[in-house]
C-alpha cells in the first residue's frame, strides 16, 4: 500500500510545467485561475462538473435537532449549505485498478 500524501496546488503547477512547458509562474497562475473559477461558481450556487472526474454538489440542509453524545442534551443544528463531491464512474474505475 502506498504512503498517504497530499496533492497540492504546487504539485499541479509542476505537472503543468513539465508536461505543457509553461513557466512555473504561468502554471501556478493557471491552477489558481481554475480553482478561483470553480470557487466563484460554487459561491453563486452552481454545481461544478468535471467530465471524467466528478461533480461538486451544493446541498441545503434543513434545521434539525442533534444530540451531544457525551451529555445527551438536545441541541438545534442550524440550516446550512454543504459541499459534497461525487466521483465519476471513470474515476472510481481508475482508483479501483490502482
Amino acid at each position: 500500500m502506498r504512503s498517504m500524501s497530499t496533492l497540492t496546488r504546487a504539485d499541479l503547477a509542476d505537472a503543468i510545467n513539465r508536461k505543457l512547458g509553461f513557466s512555473r509562474a504561468e502554471s501556478l497562475e493557471m491552477v489558481e485561475s481554475i480553482l478561483r473559477h470553480m470557487g466563484d461558481a460554487l459561491a453563486e450556487g452552481e454545481n461544478v462538473k468535471i467530465s471524467g472526474f466528478g461533480t461538486f454538489l451544493l446541498r441545503d440542509k434543513a434545521e434539525r435537532v442533534g444530540r451531544n453524545p457525551k451529555t445527551g442534551i438536545e441541541v438545534p443544528i442550524t440550516p446550512r449549505r454543504v459541499l459534497t463531491f461525487r466521483a465519476s464512474q471513470m474515476l472510481k474505475d481508475f482508483i479501483a485498478e490502482a
